[in-house]
């Protein structure tokens, strides 16, 4: 076989050029040899030629660096199927037996098999060299016909794919440490917002004993309880917004995709802000919409974002000024709703708008403006981002700014028709009495037994029971029947979770509501609590007011959900 005369897989471009002198010029590089003896004698590829038989016939210096074998050692004497693993050629015997609904044995016949079919194929073997060392190559057969278009060889060029699968490997464990660090970042981040909950509920929970006690504080103090009382909230909203942050880079957040009324969604977030808006002295106003006004996004993040861009509208507004929402058609995304909430505030600067979605950004505070944690309009953007929308704001000094979300319409599900359940009938609520009601608490850090014992002090109609661990939390209830369990999820050796099924378990304490209180406040920690069976789930730092109202709604055995007792604005 001459490899000189025309190189296979080289096309014979004589007089294809449409320039003449092109044409001229590829001829001579051909028949000079150089393009062929350049291709031929290149170390990066290893190329080997067989004849029909497959017995080598041409190996290459690449081959030979390859491969450690000389030519000398290997043409005429065996084919290229003795160079791969043994084990590998079976495997690919059997899937193109599988592929092609006939047996192939294993072989040449299997390396050959799609090429000799005119079957374009390029595939993944391990080569031996002659020292038995392996390395991954990926090859190209092809065959070589005659001037009738007989097949009277095969050409195979191979390349040491080493260094990709190297890369792929290094690639892929670089991958698995970043997931790593990343569970071990959210764990930390976990254990910090539990950590950092624990020493505020106590806090936070004096204070508000101090403030609200009997004889009133003095002015003087009065202030320092609220700059203490200011000081933690600030504390607390940064450790729930770098969690929420870190959730939504990680990909951790679960979003649904349903229609969401804005109109409803509006309603609920002018309740939620209205208050601050008083307070500034900031008229809100909102578009008339009715219910067929709907976006595909998930519920509970269109209303986090939009109260999130209401109060941030509020917090940087002039006294006295406005805060207006529309609502209309998108103009740069079709089908989209647009919704803009403007303010008539100082407005920003272009560099200041460049600024605005960077995390703990700072502005706003350099005018003496209330703290801001700097991040809040950060998880807005993300989350509309991974709802499939955009975010954005425009802004003129002095005139005020407009912050904007845009997202897919929906179209508003039809109304189901009514289902009615079976009568069941209601567990009877537990008689008042004129004798104080039990309430147990289950905790083991003795500052927060005792702000909750200060607490129950000011409510002469319950007494309280206390326990440090959940053993004795459980041998308590079986004794003293309390109206009531409050329980801690963190408490040593037996968790609150598995006290509170054991109570459920138990026939003699099974109809006792058991409420958790815990500085586990994270939404998957609450969804799984109140479907593993707590009647309700409160959340450290405590605010009296809304943790004594939830008190009162358990002991009712009133439909119990999740309180944010953080919150100083829960009714």
């Amino acid at each position: 076989m001459d490899m000189t005369k025309h190189p296979p897989g080289i096309p014979d471009v004589g007089g294809a050029a449409e320039n003449p002198g092109d044409a001229r010029r590829q001829q001579a590089l051909l028949k000079s040899g150089v393009l062929q003896n350049a291709i031929f004698h290149s170390a990066n590829f290893s190329i080997i030629a067989t004849d029909e038989k497959g017995i080598i016939q041409l190996f290459n210096p690449g081959a030979e660096r390859m491969l450690g074998y000389s030519a000398a050692e290997v043409v005429n004497k065996i084919s290229p199927s003795d160079l791969h693993d043994p084990a590998e050629v079976i495997a690919r015997a059997a899937t193109l037996s599988l592929e092609f609904d006939t047996a192939i044995k294993p072989g040449f016949g299997a390396l050959i098999f799609k090429a000799s079919r005119g079957i374009e194929d390029i595939y993944e073997l391990t080569y031996i060299r002659k020292d038995g060392s392996r390395f991954p190559a990926v090859l190209s057969i092809t065959p070589l016909r005659d001037h009738a278009g007989d097949i009277i060889g095969y050409l195979l060029i191979g390349t040491n794919d080493a260094a990709r699968k190297q890369l792929e490997r290094e690639l892929t464990d670089a991958k698995a440490l970043a997931e790593k660090a990343s569970i071990a970042k959210s764990d930390f981040l976990v254990q910090l917002s539990y950590e950092l909950r624990t020493p505020l509920n106590v806090i936070l929970g004096f204070t508000q004993l101090i403030e609200s006690g009997v004889p009133a504080p003095a002015p003087s103090q009065q202030q320092n309880l609220g700059q203490i009382l200011k000081a933690g909230s600030y504390l607390l909203e940064l450790a729930k917004q770098i969690f929420e942050l870190a959730l939504i880079e990680s990909g951790k957040v679960s979003l649904s995709q349903e229609p969401v009324s804005l109109a409803a969604t509006m309603l609920e977030s002018r309740t939620m802000v209205e208050p601050q808006a008083k307070k500034r002295g900031i008229v809100l106003a909102f578009p008339p919409l009715d219910d067929r006004c709907m976006v595909r996004a998930d519920p509970t993040r269109v209303k986090q974002v939009l109260i999130g861009l209401l109060l941030n509208a509020i917090k940087y507004n002039r006294p006295r000024g406005t805060v207006r929402v529309d609502v209309a058609p998108s103009a740069m995304a079709p089908n989209c709703l647009r919704v803009s909430i403007r303010d008539t505030g100082r407005g920003l600067t272009p560099e200041q708008i460049k600024q605005l979605f960077q995390p703990f950004n700072r502005l706003g505070q350099e005018a003496g403006d209330e703290e801001g944690i700097g991040i809040g309009l950060v998880i807005c953007k993300q989350l509309v981002e991974q709802m499939g929308g955009r975010l954005g704001a425009e802004s003129s000094v002095g005139v005020g700014s407009v912050f904007w979300f845009e997202l897919s319409m929906a179209m508003a599900a039809p109304l189901a028709a009514p289902e009615f359940a079976p009568a069941v009938p209601a567990q009877p609520p537990i008689a008042r009495g004129t004798a104080p009601r039990t309430v147990l608490y289950v905790e083991d850090n003795p500052a927060n037994l005792e702000l909750v014992r200060q607490l129950f002090a000011r409510r002469p109609d319950l007494r309280l029971l206390t326990a440090t661990d959940a053993t004795l939390g459980m041998a308590s209830a079986r004794a003293n029947q309390p109206a009531l369990i409050l329980m801690d999820i963190n408490l040593p050796g037996l968790s609150g979770i598995d006290a509170m099924k054991n109570l459920r378990g138990d026939p003699a304490t099974a109809r006792i509501p058991v409420i958790a209180l815990t500085a586990n406040a994270l939404p998957g920690d609450i969804e799984r609590g109140l479907k593993g069976g707590f009647a309700g789930y409160v959340t450290k730092p405590i605010t009296i007011i809304p943790f004594l109202a939830t008190l009162d709604a358990a002991l009712e055995l009133s439909p119990m959900v999740a309180i944010d007792a953080t919150r100083r604005d829960n009714p």
